[in-house]
């Protein structure tokens, strides 16, 4: 399957749009990783732990989003958007958010 952030797919004319879909994935923060991330903080350099957390997230949402297209009978997404926010107490959990328009080309 396609999944573009382009309304448009080069060289493969959309003949039908299916519908809005959407993809979300909420994934929780534990302590061990705060920590760790709390001392590459002080430290500097990056936080493979919420990196890790933070791909697995993303490519959830992704898989949510194509099994959504499939859902709507479309072969492709077009002008997907993709969105980060932290929620809970503290800012405890990642939220992942994907949407795009199925199609069929």
């Amino acid at each position: 399957m396609i999944i573009t952030t382009t309304p448009t797919i080069e060289g493969r004319p959309i003949t039908q749009y299916c519908g809005v879909v959407t993809g979300e994935v909420i994934a929780g923060a534990n302590i061990v990783r705060d920590l760790f991330a709390s001392v590459t903080d002080i430290f500097g350099g990056r936080s493979g732990k919420y990196e890790e957390v933070l791909a697995g997230a993303r490519l959830e949402a992704f898989a949510e989003l194509e099994a959504a297209a499939v859902r709507l009978g479309g072969n492709a997404v077009v002008g997907v958007d993709i969105d980060y926010e932290v929620l809970g107490k503290a800012g405890s959990m990642l939220m992942v958010s994907v949407s795009g328009t199925a199609v069929v080309v």
